[in-house]
C-alpha cells in the first residue's frame, strides 16, 4: 500500500519534471535555430508531451489501485472488528462454572441409620 501511495503521488511530479525539461529543450532548440519555426521547437514539445503522458499513465492506475485496496482493507478490518465483538459477546454469555468441593450427602455420613432406642 505504501508503494502504491508513493508511486501515485510522485509520478505526476516526474511527468511535470519531464514537461519542464522538454520545454527547456524546446527553448534551447529555438535559441540554437535562431528562428521560431516548428522544426526548432517540435522535438522539445514532443518530449514534454510524452513525459507528461507517461507520468499520468503511471499515476492514474496507481491511484485507482490504492483506492480499491484501501477500501478492501477497511471492509476487512470492519468485518474483523464485528467478528471479534460477536465472539466476545458470545463468550460473555457462557456461564462460568465454579469449582466447588463435592457436597456430601447425609446418607454418606450415616445419618439414615436407625438410632438405637
Amino acid at each position: 500500500m505504501t508503494w502504491l501511495a508513493t508511486i501515485a503521488s510522485t509520478s505526476p511530479f516526474v511527468g511535470l519534471f519531464g514537461t519542464v525539461m522538454g520545454v527547456v529543450d524546446a527553448f534551447h532548440g529555438l535559441g540554437t535555430a535562431g528562428s521560431g519555426t516548428l522544426r526548432a521547437v517540435a522535438p522539445g514539445i514532443a518530449e514534454a508531451l510524452i513525459t507528461t503522458a507517461a507520468g499520468l499513465f503511471v499515476a492514474v492506475p496507481a491511484v485507482v489501485a490504492y483506492n480499491q485496496l484501501t477500501a478492501r482493507v477497511r471492509m476487512f478490518a470492519s468485518a474483523i472488528d464485528d467478528f471479534s465483538r460477536e465472539l466476545l459477546n458470545s463468550l460473555e454469555e457462557i456461564p462460568v462454572r465454579s469449582v466447588q468441593a463435592p457436597v456430601q450427602s447425609t446418607r454418606a455420613m450415616g445419618s439414615d441409620l436407625p438410632r438405637g432406642g
